[in-house]
């Protein structure tokens, strides 16, 4: 029987969802191009194919993945920092986040 897991589902789902809530809030003007800009930083899971198994559901993506890592994430708050960038850069956080909150939950 194929069993159901709650928290991958909620994650992917949070990973949507915040972002349009963000730009909504503070984009207002803005919010459908803010949103694209900041689910665009879902590229960063590109990394997960150079991991094998490319999905393991406990398997922390912090410090695991390369574009997961401390340095990377301090690239993404130098992104969201100019105004021509911010969106991604701030999509990218937001994704990082997201990705911090599931590990704590694992």
């Amino acid at each position: 029987m194929l069993e159901f897991e709650f928290r991958p589902v909620f994650h992917l789902v949070l990973h949507v969802i915040v972002p349009l809530v963000v730009a909504r809030l503070f984009w207002p003007a803005h919010w459908k191009r803010a949103a694209l800009w900041m689910l665009a930083a879902w590229a960063i899971d590109l990394d997960h194919l150079l991991a094998d198994p490319i999905y393991a559901p406990g398997r922390c993506s912090i410090g695991f993945h390369p574009l997961h890592t401390w340095p990377a994430i301090a690239v993404y708050a130098g992104l969201a920092v100019p105004k021509k960038t911010r969106w991604f850069g701030i999509g990218l956080l937001i994704h990082i986040v997201l990705d911090g909150i599931d590990c704590l939950l694992m």
